[in-house]
């Protein structure tokens, strides 16, 4: 079969989506690596088979190894996957750069907007890598009820539909279905909004307000969305596919989506830094919501949503307020 190119695989990433990716790829007969910056957590992994920080209860099949040392991790594969919050990644990639990772294709998992740059992860990838065979996975997909088997879809999107082909059989098994696309910005583009439009549903949570309240932030953060990605030429149809509506749709209902929890936290009044102090993993939104507010001003794009979760998270300005003040906005055509 086309997979059998890749036979080894190394994720870098020890969190749950990159955890939930090496079990799957595992149980199809990959030979998979796994990497993470702290070595005793890669121990502890290794000894009880299960990755208790991130994905508690799933069993991790006895066939990933577990490595520390960077370099080996990446000789060793015949394809990267790269599953690290989106901050970290410009400092892991010049690490990789110092390896013998040129022509390995690399899946990038992340979701997110370099604050700096404002570049995607892929054109980060890119500055950072040089020209390299490069793919996005994304959609809505829930860590745990991947690694549960629960039937889910996701999208593959490459400029080169030879290696999108080659990686819809890597990731395809019968309860992970996969499909393709060519337009990677708005693939990345509806990935990192949908992080900030869930913290802001989960704002309506912790205020107490209703599905009515929900699905006007869900629709109209889609319009957010669709505005950016127009602007930075992406396909208007992606916005309403599996990476656009559908992983907006699951973070913003989902109880397990980070985002949401730390919106509805908020909401109910806690600080900021305080949330982001108790959990383990990262709420990609938060950085995101930066990045992209600023994105926003710069191109001249009206993005009042994604403004208003700036202002509570980095302005402290009390989410009440910041409803009010939508709700009070100039009346408008939709």
């Amino acid at each position: 079969m086309r997979k059998k190119l890749f036979s080894n695989i190394t994720v870098i990433g020890d969190g749950g989506w990159g955890t939930t990716l090496a079990k799957l790829l595992a149980e199809k007969n990959f030979c998979v690596t796994m990497w993470g910056p702290f070595p005793e957590n890669l121990h502890d992994i290794a000894r009880c088979r299960e990755n208790k920080k991130y994905l508690p209860g799933i069993k991790i099949p006895k066939s990933i190894r577990f490595i520390s040392d960077l370099t080996t991790a990446v000789s060793s594969a015949d394809l990267l996957i790269l599953a690290i919050p989106s901050q970290y990644l410009d400092g892991v990639l010049k690490k990789i750069r110092k390896t013998n990772y040129y022509g390995k294709p690399i899946v990038s998992v992340i979701k997110g907007i370099d604050t700096k740059t404002f570049m995607t992860m892929s054109q980060l990838i890119e500055k950072e890598l040089g020209k390299t065979p490069l793919a996005v996975l994304s959609g809505p997909t829930i860590a745990l009820e991947v690694a549960r088997k629960i039937p889910t879809t996701a999208v593959i999107a490459s400029d080169d539909k030879t290696l999108r082909d080659l990686l819809q059989d890597v990731f395809s098994c019968e309860y992970f279905r996969i499909y393709t696309n060519d337009d990677v910005v708005g693939v990345e583009i509806c990935g990192s909004v949908k992080n900030i439009i869930a913290l802001a549903c989960g704002i309506c949570d912790g205020l107490g307000f209703g599905t009515n309240t929900k699905a006007a932030i869900l629709t109209r953060g889609l319009v957010e969305m669709a505005r950016l990605g127009r602007a930075l030429k992406a396909e208007p149809s992606t916005f309403f596919g599996l990476t656009g509506l559908g992983d907006l749709a699951t973070t913003c209902f989902s109880t397990s989506s980070r985002n949401r929890y730390v919106g509805h936290e908020l909401g109910k009044g806690r600080k900021i830094k305080a949330i982001l102090s108790s959990m383990d993993a990262v709420a990609e939104g938060v950085v995101t919501a930066k990045a992209v507010y600023k994105l926003a001003r710069k191109l001249k794009i009206e993005m009042p949503i994604t403004e208003a979760v700036y202002r509570v998270i980095y302005k402290a300005h009390l989410p009440g307020k910041i409803v009010k003040d939508l709700m009070g906005r100039s009346l408008k055509a939709e």
